[in-house]
């Protein structure tokens, strides 16, 4: 009997992965993924809480996954998956980008210590393209270990 991968059972590099890999061209979707892999609180909360889905492997280079989305609001709700108001802000930025959910920029921004504002800044600078071969990003993305 083959099982088929679960996005519970993948470590978090590999989680990653296959987010960015679904995401690949869509800068928005990538900017989201970015983000929530740099604020290291949300993708393992995510996995936990089942609210990331693994699709088939496309392309042929590996696993590809996404958030549900439409189901991370209900979550938060019950209490399923929580963090501090920066670490909800930054969940808020991520919905907005990925999946055009509406967000209060000002509130947003003025509820943000500065890492995560830096990590904001980041996401939509990414999410307009600034991250171009030719250019250094307007905001980069910090260096992780």
């Amino acid at each position: 009997m083959i099982l088929e991968p679960r996005a519970a059972d993948l470590d978090l590099a590999d989680l990653e992965t296959a987010l960015l890999r679904a995401a690949v061209g869509d800068y928005s979707a990538e900017a989201a993924v970015l983000l929530l892999a740099n604020a290291g609180h949300w993708l393992p909360q995510l996995q936990a809480a089942g609210l990331v889905c693994l699709l088939d492997d496309v392309d042929g280079e590996g696993l590809w996954a996404h958030v549900a989305w439409p189901e991370v609001d209900a979550a938060l709700r019950a209490g399923t998956i929580g963090g501090s108001g920066s670490q909800l802000r930054l969940l808020r930025a991520a919905a907005s980008l990925a999946d055009g959910q509406p967000v209060d920029l000002g509130d947003l921004a003025a509820g943000l210590d500065r890492a995560a504002l830096g990590l904001l800044l980041a996401a939509v600078a990414h999410a307009g393209g600034s991250h171009g071969d030719d250019q250094a990003p307007l905001a980069a993305w910090p260096v992780r270990g």
